[in-house]
């Protein structure tokens, strides 16, 4: 019986794992394993201790709180990096020219034809103009 161990020290009663010590009455108890907490008419959580001394429920409360919530984001941020490189780089495969050409790519290579035949027209015309003055001044 766990209530033996009241008005003595915490460490003495939490030698029992079916103990609860409550640092407010100084008093051991059983544990009420029919609930995850023990009820705030037993004993408050700021003053309840299970397992260690040191660690009140109200903390382990809050420091797993903070952990679980830390895993969460953590999970969370992880899923979102895979689905966002998942989905780079199935676009950069559908992109490639082997498979499929993109719309922007075809623009692009229609431009640069573009582009390309300008300037074999501009040279063409610059070389037609330079045989005209060397023609007109004799240095053909």
């Amino acid at each position: 019986d766990c209530r033996q161990y009241s008005n003595r020290s915490c460490e003495e009663c939490l030698k029992n794992v079916t103990c609860l010590w409550c640092a407010s009455s100084r008093s051991c108890m059983d544990y009420p394993v029919r609930r995850i907490l023990p009820p705030a008419d037993l004993c408050e959580l700021r003053s309840a201790r299970w397992g260690v001394c040191w660690v009140n429920f109200e903390a382990l409360i809050i420091a797993m709180s903070v952990v679980g919530g830390t895993l969460l984001i953590m999970l969370g941020v992880c899923c979102c990096c895979c689905c966002c490189c998942k989905k780079k780089s199935k676009k950069q495969v559908l992109r490639s020219p082997l498979i499929l050409p993109d719309k922007d790519d075809e623009r692009a290579a229609r431009e640069r034809e573009k582009r390309r035949m300008r300037q074999e027209e501009r040279r063409a015309e610059m070389k037609s103009r330079h045989d005209e003055i060397r023609r007109k001044y004799g240095t053909v």
